[in-house]
């Protein structure tokens, strides 16, 4: 087991150009939501023919212009009436 001094070494050593991505990936460990879907099982459900149905259709409306990109709806959401 990795005792929390040999970390502690291992973040002094980081050079300060580095420590923005270090903070990055501890703070992506630390996270319980994140490690929990981490550790989920891989979901093997097979398609079904409406899943199917609605990729199609999503492709579809993408290949004709008929989407709206998330900063757009966020946009849209957020403004206020």
């Amino acid at each position: 087991m990795i005792a929390r001094d040999e970390l502690h070494t291992m973040l002094d050593s980081i050079p300060d150009g580095r420590l923005a991505a270090a903070r990055e990936a501890l703070a992506a460990l630390a996270d319980p939501v994140l490690v929990a879907l981490l550790r989920a099982p891989e979901d093997d459900e097979p398609l079904t023919s409406e899943d199917l149905q609605a990729l199609e259709e999503g492709r579809e409306d993408a290949s004709h212009g008929r989407v709206t990109s998330l900063d757009a709806y966020v946009a849209r959401v957020e403004r206020p009436c």
